[in-house]
Protein backbone atom coordinates (compact mmCIF):
# COMPACT_ATOMS: atom_id res chain seq x y z
CA UNK A 1 0.00 0.00 0.00
CA UNK A 2 1.40 3.03 -1.05
CA UNK A 3 -0.36 6.63 1.15
CA UNK A 4 -0.70 9.63 -0.40
CA UNK A 5 -0.43 12.30 2.52
CA UNK A 6 -2.08 15.56 2.22
CA UNK A 7 -2.68 18.26 4.73
CA UNK A 8 -3.71 21.82 5.58
CA UNK A 9 -4.34 23.17 1.68
CA UNK A 10 -5.61 26.20 3.20
CA UNK A 11 -7.12 26.38 -0.12
CA UNK A 12 -4.37 26.73 -2.18
CA UNK A 13 -6.14 24.88 -5.47
CA UNK A 14 -2.57 25.28 -7.56
CA UNK A 15 -0.79 23.76 -5.20
CA UNK A 16 -3.63 21.34 -4.63
CA UNK A 17 -3.27 20.15 -7.93
CA UNK A 18 0.18 20.43 -8.43
CA UNK A 19 0.33 17.78 -5.23
CA UNK A 20 -3.01 15.44 -6.88
CA UNK A 21 -0.69 15.18 -10.12
CA UNK A 22 2.39 14.33 -8.54
CA UNK A 23 1.01 11.66 -6.59
CA UNK A 24 -0.97 10.14 -9.46
CA UNK A 25 2.21 10.23 -11.53
CA UNK A 26 3.84 8.24 -8.39
CA UNK A 27 0.99 5.51 -8.60
CA UNK A 28 -0.63 6.27 -5.09
CA UNK A 29 -2.93 3.64 -4.12
CA UNK A 30 -5.14 5.88 -2.06
CA UNK A 31 -4.77 9.47 -1.11
CA UNK A 32 -5.79 11.13 2.34
CA UNK A 33 -6.62 14.52 3.46
CA UNK A 34 -5.62 15.50 6.83
CA UNK A 35 -7.88 18.92 7.17
CA UNK A 36 -7.18 22.61 7.16
CA UNK A 37 -8.71 22.46 3.92
CA UNK A 38 -9.78 25.87 2.93
CA UNK A 39 -9.16 28.58 5.62
CA UNK A 40 -6.86 31.40 4.51
CA UNK A 41 -6.65 34.41 1.63
CA UNK A 42 -6.93 32.01 -2.01
CA UNK A 43 -10.21 29.81 -2.64
CA UNK A 44 -11.75 28.31 -0.52
CA UNK A 45 -14.82 27.24 -2.15
CA UNK A 46 -13.35 26.88 -5.64
CA UNK A 47 -10.86 23.89 -3.51
CA UNK A 48 -14.25 22.23 -2.11
CA UNK A 49 -15.21 21.82 -5.39
CA UNK A 50 -12.27 20.50 -6.97
CA UNK A 51 -12.10 18.12 -3.80
CA UNK A 52 -15.38 16.54 -2.97
CA UNK A 53 -16.23 14.52 -6.32
CA UNK A 54 -12.54 13.21 -5.69
CA UNK A 55 -13.89 11.61 -2.42
CA UNK A 56 -10.74 11.15 -0.80
CA UNK A 57 -10.90 9.82 2.85
CA UNK A 58 -10.66 13.11 4.73
CA UNK A 59 -11.35 14.11 8.34
CA UNK A 60 -11.47 18.04 9.49
CA UNK A 61 -9.06 20.54 11.10
CA UNK A 62 -9.00 23.27 13.75
CA UNK A 63 -10.08 25.21 11.02
CA UNK A 64 -13.00 23.79 9.72
CA UNK A 65 -14.64 23.09 13.21
CA UNK A 66 -13.67 26.87 13.94
CA UNK A 67 -15.41 27.89 10.62
CA UNK A 68 -18.39 25.50 11.76
CA UNK A 69 -18.83 26.49 15.23
CA UNK A 70 -18.09 30.26 15.75
CA UNK A 71 -20.05 33.19 15.12
CA UNK A 72 -18.44 34.54 11.90
CA UNK A 73 -17.98 38.19 13.01
CA UNK A 74 -15.81 36.64 15.55
CA UNK A 75 -13.62 34.50 13.64
CA UNK A 76 -9.85 35.16 12.35
CA UNK A 77 -9.36 36.54 8.61
CA UNK A 78 -8.67 33.41 7.34
CA UNK A 79 -11.34 31.92 8.98
CA UNK A 80 -13.98 34.57 8.36
CA UNK A 81 -12.53 34.49 4.51
CA UNK A 82 -12.91 31.04 4.09
CA UNK A 83 -16.92 31.02 5.17
CA UNK A 84 -18.04 33.74 3.66
CA UNK A 85 -16.91 31.93 0.52
CA UNK A 86 -17.97 28.24 1.06
CA UNK A 87 -21.50 27.86 -0.29
CA UNK A 88 -24.71 26.32 2.60
CA UNK A 89 -23.90 22.64 0.50
CA UNK A 90 -19.82 22.74 1.01
CA UNK A 91 -20.76 23.90 4.75
CA UNK A 92 -23.21 20.66 4.91
CA UNK A 93 -20.04 18.56 3.10
CA UNK A 94 -17.81 19.66 5.73
CA UNK A 95 -20.10 19.34 9.06
CA UNK A 96 -19.81 15.24 8.01
CA UNK A 97 -16.31 15.06 8.18
CA UNK A 98 -14.70 12.79 11.37
CA UNK A 99 -12.13 14.42 13.86
CA UNK A 100 -10.22 11.24 12.96
CA UNK A 101 -10.33 7.80 10.73
CA UNK A 102 -9.06 4.72 10.50
CA UNK A 103 -7.69 4.41 6.89
CA UNK A 104 -7.35 0.57 7.77
CA UNK A 105 -6.94 -0.99 11.23
CA UNK A 106 -3.51 -0.09 11.68
CA UNK A 107 -3.28 3.53 10.05
CA UNK A 108 -4.97 6.49 11.76
CA UNK A 109 -5.81 9.63 10.00
CA UNK A 110 -5.57 12.83 13.29
CA UNK A 111 -5.25 16.37 12.36
CA UNK A 112 -3.52 17.26 15.64
CA UNK A 113 -3.18 14.06 18.09
CA UNK A 114 -5.54 11.37 18.55
CA UNK A 115 -7.46 13.70 21.00
CA UNK A 116 -6.85 17.27 20.09
CA UNK A 117 -6.65 18.83 16.64
CA UNK A 118 -4.94 22.08 18.31
CA UNK A 119 -2.13 20.11 19.74
CA UNK A 120 1.23 19.90 17.85
CA UNK A 121 2.38 16.25 17.67
CA UNK A 122 5.82 15.86 16.67
CA UNK A 123 6.66 19.64 18.32
CA UNK A 124 6.96 21.40 21.20
CA UNK A 125 6.08 25.07 21.77
CA UNK A 126 8.12 26.82 24.76
CA UNK A 127 8.62 30.01 25.51
CA UNK A 128 11.99 30.30 23.65
CA UNK A 129 9.98 29.06 20.44
CA UNK A 130 9.51 25.63 18.64
CA UNK A 131 11.57 22.62 19.06
CA UNK A 132 11.18 19.16 18.14
CA UNK A 133 9.38 17.10 20.54
CA UNK A 134 11.40 14.36 22.32
CA UNK A 135 10.41 11.06 22.52
CA UNK A 136 9.22 11.03 25.50
CA UNK A 137 6.66 13.93 24.72
CA UNK A 138 5.19 12.35 21.29
CA UNK A 139 4.94 9.20 23.36
CA UNK A 140 2.86 10.91 25.97
CA UNK A 141 0.49 12.24 22.92
CA UNK A 142 0.54 8.83 21.20
CA UNK A 143 -1.69 7.38 24.82
CA UNK A 144 -3.20 4.18 23.73
CA UNK A 145 -3.67 4.41 19.86
CA UNK A 146 -2.24 0.66 18.47
CA UNK A 147 -1.54 2.07 15.04
CA UNK A 148 1.22 1.24 13.67
CA UNK A 149 1.08 4.34 11.10
CA UNK A 150 -0.42 7.80 12.30
CA UNK A 151 -0.73 10.78 9.90
CA UNK A 152 -0.84 13.96 11.29
CA UNK A 153 -1.31 17.66 10.52
CA UNK A 154 -1.17 20.71 11.56
CA UNK A 155 2.39 22.47 11.84
CA UNK A 156 2.68 22.60 8.33
CA UNK A 157 6.58 21.10 8.96
CA UNK A 158 7.30 17.81 7.44
CA UNK A 159 8.43 15.40 9.72
CA UNK A 160 8.71 11.89 11.09
CA UNK A 161 9.44 9.87 14.18
CA UNK A 162 9.47 5.94 15.08
CA UNK A 163 8.85 5.01 18.57
CA UNK A 164 10.50 2.13 20.03
CA UNK A 165 7.83 -0.11 19.57
CA UNK A 166 8.33 0.30 15.74
CA UNK A 167 4.82 2.82 15.52
CA UNK A 168 5.55 5.39 13.12
CA UNK A 169 4.21 8.97 13.12
CA UNK A 170 4.02 10.72 10.06
CA UNK A 171 3.41 14.86 9.07
CA UNK A 172 3.28 15.89 5.47
CA UNK A 173 3.94 19.28 5.99
CA UNK A 174 1.56 21.54 4.15
CA UNK A 175 0.20 21.99 0.64
CA UNK A 176 -0.54 25.09 0.50
CA UNK A 177 1.26 27.65 3.46
CA UNK A 178 4.99 26.72 3.91
CA UNK A 179 4.74 29.33 6.50
CA UNK A 180 2.69 31.36 9.50
CA UNK A 181 3.24 32.72 12.73
CA UNK A 182 0.97 32.28 16.26
CA UNK A 183 0.58 33.12 19.68
CA UNK A 184 -0.28 30.13 21.56
CA UNK A 185 0.66 28.90 23.69
CA UNK A 186 3.63 31.37 23.35
CA UNK A 187 4.88 33.29 20.24
CA UNK A 188 6.35 31.32 17.63
CA UNK A 189 6.92 30.45 13.82
CA UNK A 190 6.55 27.51 11.85
CA UNK A 191 8.87 27.89 8.56
CA UNK A 192 9.61 25.31 5.74
CA UNK A 193 12.18 27.64 4.06
CA UNK A 194 10.96 27.66 0.43
CA UNK A 195 7.56 27.84 -1.05
CA UNK A 196 7.28 23.87 -2.68
CA UNK A 197 4.01 22.52 -1.60
CA UNK A 198 4.63 19.03 0.12
CA UNK A 199 2.95 16.44 1.23
CA UNK A 200 4.05 12.73 1.87
CA UNK A 201 4.36 8.78 -0.09
CA UNK A 202 4.31 7.09 3.17
CA UNK A 203 4.74 3.12 1.49
CA UNK A 204 4.00 -0.54 3.13
CA UNK A 205 7.11 -2.71 2.66
CA UNK A 206 8.47 -5.69 4.04
CA UNK A 207 10.50 -4.40 6.86
CA UNK A 208 7.69 -1.66 7.96
CA UNK A 209 6.50 1.87 6.92
CA UNK A 210 8.79 3.86 4.39
CA UNK A 211 8.56 7.69 3.95
CA UNK A 212 9.45 9.90 1.18
CA UNK A 213 8.79 13.55 1.67
CA UNK A 214 7.63 15.22 -1.49
CA UNK A 215 8.48 18.77 -2.33
CA UNK A 216 6.37 20.24 -5.73
CA UNK A 217 6.56 23.42 -7.65
CA UNK A 218 3.29 25.20 -8.70
CA UNK A 219 3.18 29.04 -9.57
CA UNK A 220 3.55 30.40 -5.89
CA UNK A 221 4.07 34.20 -7.02
CA UNK A 222 0.65 33.57 -8.74
CA UNK A 223 -1.04 32.25 -5.21
CA UNK A 224 0.82 35.12 -3.74
CA UNK A 225 -0.49 37.76 -5.91
CA UNK A 226 -3.48 36.88 -4.64
CA UNK A 227 -3.41 37.16 -1.26
CA UNK A 228 -1.96 40.50 -1.47
CA UNK A 229 -5.26 41.45 -3.77
CA UNK A 230 -6.86 40.08 -0.97
CA UNK A 231 -5.54 42.28 1.61
CA UNK A 232 -3.15 39.48 3.32
CA UNK A 233 0.78 40.58 3.21
CA UNK A 234 1.75 37.75 5.99
CA UNK A 235 0.20 35.22 3.11
CA UNK A 236 1.78 36.64 0.61
CA UNK A 237 5.54 36.42 1.96
CA UNK A 238 4.97 32.93 2.92
CA UNK A 239 3.42 32.20 -0.48
CA UNK A 240 6.45 33.66 -1.71
CA UNK A 241 9.27 32.43 0.41
CA UNK A 242 8.30 29.92 2.84
CA UNK A 243 9.59 32.12 5.33
CA UNK A 244 7.20 34.70 7.83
Amino acid sequence: MKIAALSDIHGNLAALDAVLNDAHRHDADVIVNLGDIFSGALYPSQTADRLKPLGLPTIRGNHERQILSSDPSRLGPSDRFARRSLRDDQLAWIRELPATLKLVEDVLLVHGTPKSDMRYFLDTVTEHGCRVATVDEVESRVGDTNSTLILCGHTHLQRSMRLADGRLIVNPGSVGLQAYEDSLPFPHRMEMGSPHARYALVTRTASGWDVDFRAVEYDWHEAANVAASNGRPDWETALRTGYC
